[in-house]
């Protein structure tokens, strides 16, 4: 029995989590950790002193991630981390606690199946187009943007080339910020903040009398379980350091 807690677990996909692992045959749900509740550990030191855990699962805030993280690697807690926000250098240095002490260590920046095939299908898509553009449609109160998901996806895509904005001229923005952010490989990543949106992206590859579009859309939270699952048998079972679900679909 995989001994489980879920940091953040009174958010949306907090309550999510708790009640997949409840509902698992081998995992055990044995603290949740959120600010608030009157069921709840309020800190991670907190749980850690009243129960043993073997997978921590954090879907808090951008702004506490990192600390959580580092705290769990630095004291023996296996982590499941489904919270954005990261970044690069953060990541580096995760991945460096995790071989340093031995303790696995699992960043997903989107859980679902049908999104991680979306990222995989536009890295092999990549290598056949010269143009790439994403973008990304979240509810409005999503905090960090553009998502992590679509980071990952530009990331992914950029082993295939340099640049995606062959043959591109000169541009000039008469309103800053009208043509996304560059990212990784020049890919301009667009975000969209509006009630309606769950999580959803498209992917759109172009070249001369043709475009591509790789698209997903999220509608309920329930199809990022199957990912969580995954990934707590995965750090359970090993001590490594993964980025990104694909790796564990491959």
């Amino acid at each position: 029995m995989i001994k489980v807690a879920v940091c953040g677990a009174n958010g949306k996909m907090g309550k999510e989590v708790c009640q997949t692992v409840l509902d698992n045959p081998s995992t055990e749900l044995v603290a949740k950790i959120d600010i608030l509740g009157d069921d709840v550990f309020q800190t991670i030191e907190q749980a850690i002193k009243n129960t043993k855990i073997d997978v921590l699962v954090d879907f808090t805030q951008p702004k506490s991630i990192y600390e959580n993280a580092k705290y769990c690697l630095n004291n023996g807690i296996k982590i499941v981390i489904g919270t954005t926000g990261l970044s690069d250098e953060q990541i580096n240095e995760l991945k460096d606690l995790s071989s340093k002490n031995g303790t696995g260590c699992l960043i997903a920046p989107n859980f679902s199946t049908g999104a991680v095939l979306m990222m995989m299908f536009a890295q092999k898509a990549a290598k056949y187009f010269d143009n790439a553009e994403i973008i990304e449609m979240h509810h409005n109160q999503k905090k960090d943007a553009p998502s992590g998901t679509a980071i990952k996806t530009a990331l992914m895509m950029s082993e295939a080339k340099e640049t995606f904005k062959t043959g591109n001229c000169p541009e000039t923005e008469t309103i800053k910020g009208a043509r996304g952010g560059n990212s990784y490989s020049d890919i301009q990543i667009h975000s969209v903040r509006m009630p309606g949106f769950m999580a959803s992206q498209e992917v759109l590859f172009g070249s001369n009398g043709q475009i591509l579009k790789i698209r997903h859309d999220s509608t309920d939270r329930k199809c990022y379980m199957d990912g969580v699952m995954l990934a707590i048998e995965h750090v359970f079972a090993k001590n490594d350091f993964v980025y990104g679900l694909e790796n564990l679909l491959k």
